[in-house]
């Protein structure tokens, strides 16, 4: 039996604010907030203000 050891993908959303405009929207799949933030920081560039979370992650007590 062969178990697949990569972490299962997951929808992440957010909000990112560039410059002076209004926040936009981000739905982004990914296997992590962090690789989900990488890919984000890739296609819009650094030094941007961002919020990124999983609705599950969320929503579980904490």
């Amino acid at each position: 039996m062969s178990v697949d050891p990569s972490p299962p993908v997951r929808e992440y959303i957010g909000l990112i604010w560039i410059e002076d405009k209004p926040g936009i929207r981000l739905r982004i799949l990914a296997t992590s907030s962090d690789e989900a933030r990488s890919r984000v920081t890739e296609e819009h560039g650094e030094g941007h203000v961002m919020s990124i979370w999983n609705e599950e992650d969320a929503s579980s007590p904490r």
